[in-house]
This record gives C-alpha cells, sequence and structure tokens, in this order.
C-alpha cells in the first residue's frame, strides 16, 4: 500500500508512542495485540489495526509470529514521534526554538542560480524583507541533528509559491526563520530555505541571507555551526492586533 493513501492520526501516534516507550526505538520488542489494546483502551482488534496502518505508512516494521508480533519504530516513525515532541515544547514552554549544529560544506553551486531567478526572487524580498546574497550556505548536520530536523514540521515557516516560464516549473518552497552561530559569533537574518524539490537530503540545510554567510562569520569547510529555528513571519503581512498591543500601537 502506498504511503501517501495512508491516514495516521493521533490514535496511530498513541500506539507508536507505546511501541517507542517500550524499546521500540532502539530494537525489535514483542507487542500482543490484546496488551496493546489495554494500553490505548482498545480492542485487541482496533490496536491490530492501528499497527497495520503505521506500517502502511512506513512508520513502524512488523514480523508477525504466533504468539505476537515484532516491531520497530522506523527511521519515519522517529520523524514523527520528534515532531510530537517539538509541539509539546511549544506548549509547555512557549517559543523553545529548534537548534540544529553541523558542519559548513560546499554545495553544487544551484543555489545562486535559483535565488536569482525573478520567480523566487521577488518573492523573497517581499516575504522575508531582505534580497538574498546570490548563493546558499550548504550545513552538514550531526547525526542527532538529522533525527531532531523532524520538528522542522512544528515550526511556522515563509512560503514561497511555485511558479512557472515558458520552458519549466518551478516548484514551492518553505522557509524558516534563522540564526546561525559559530565561534561565539552569530547571525540573523538567515532562513533555511526548503524547496519541494531539492537534491539535498534531509542531512543537510540550505540557508539564505541578506549577505554573505561565510565572509560575515568567516566560516570556512568544516567549521562547526548551530542553527537555530524560530517561527518565521511574512515581511509584507502586517502585525496581529495582540502583537500590536504588545508594542504600545493602535488597532
Amino acid at each position: 500500500m502506498s504511503t501517501s493513501t495512508t491516514t495516521v492520526g493521533h490514535d496511530e501516534v498513541a500506539a507508536l508512542k507505546t511501541v517507542a516507550l517500550r524499546g521500540g526505538l532502539r530494537e525489535p520488542v514483542k507487542v500482543s495485540c490484546s496488551t496493546l489494546g489495554e494500553r490505548l483502551d482498545a480492542s485487541s482488534q482496533t490496536a491490530s489495526r492501528r499497527l497495520q496502518r503505521l506500517e502502511a505508512a512506513g512508520l513502524l516494521d512488523r514480523d508477525v509470529v504466533g504468539d505476537g508480533q515484532w516491531v520497530t519504530v522506523t527511521d519515519a516513525g522517529e520523524r514523527r514521534l520528534r515532531a510530537e515532541y517539538t509541539d509539546y515544547r511549544r506548549l509547555f514552554e512557549g517559543d523553545a526554538g529548534l537548534t540544529l549544529p553541523g558542519t559548513v560544506t560546499s554545495g553544487m553551486g544551484e543555489g545562486r542560480h535559483y535565488i536569482q531567478l525573478s520567480g523566487y526572487h521577488e518573492q523573497f524580498v517581499e516575504r522575508l524583507g531582505y534580497e538574498p546574497f546570490p548563493g546558499t550556505l550548504n550545513v552538514d548536520l550531526s547525526e542527532a541533528a538529522v533525527r531532531a530536523r523532524a520538528g522542522l514540521d512544528s515550526v511556522e515557516g515563509v512560503p514561497i509559491d511555485g511558479w512557472e516560464d515558458e520552458d519549466r516549473t518551478f516548484g514551492p518552497a518553505t522557509c524558516y526563520a534563522a540564526e546561525v552561530v559559530a565561534d561565539g559569533e552569530a547571525f540573523e537574518p538567515v532562513h533555511v530555505i526548503v524547496p519541494e524539490r531539492t537534491h539535498h537530503d534531509e542531512d543537510q540545510l540550505e540557508l539564505i541571507a541578506p549577505a554573505k554567510l561565510r565572509e560575515e562569520l568567516d566560516l570556512d569547510d568544516g567549521d562547526e555551526v548551530r542553527v537555530r529555528v524560530t517561527d518565521a513571519e511574512r515581511a509584507d503581512e502586517p502585525a496581529s492586533p495582540a502583537e500590536t498591543a504588545e508594542f504600545g500601537g493602535s488597532a
């Protein structure tokens, strides 16, 4: 079954969390549907269906045996749980942000080309509030940061719409507000740009800024940086009434 047609809701995530709490993040754990159903306050049949949906969505691996089944949370399942974790941090800690450490690396040079395309460039200026330097800074994420990157799903980003010209179609992207810290020095505004169509894997970030980050922070390939991601606001949208009142403005 295609993962795109499998619906995974809160009930399935609760089952995934239960498996993870039993050790399924580290290694296969044996689970019976009756025991899982008791923990979830559901019937054995319902528990079984939730596990099947998780497997179909690629969030869980199952090996059914005569007296139960061995289950393991997949990498995609771990990312889903980390996104849930980020939501709870934001709920109880406010804007906790997301910090992703990594090392500077050279890209393929495509960033310079795409950033200067008028269909993207005009939206960057309008929605981010600055004209980006014609190039990107690429960061290879640490192993822990690759897992934590799932938290981006819970961060507010600025949408960049797709567009087309006479020759081809260009896909949409999302920009997340960030600050880059290196050797005690910090620079912002910065945005993590996540294209819908990308050559970058989930172990790498692509950053844009109004200045050349390598020069501003004296960076070379291999240097360690921390990228702190927070909620982004569109520069072309007015502040909400609550924000206006907070800063003493009139409604």
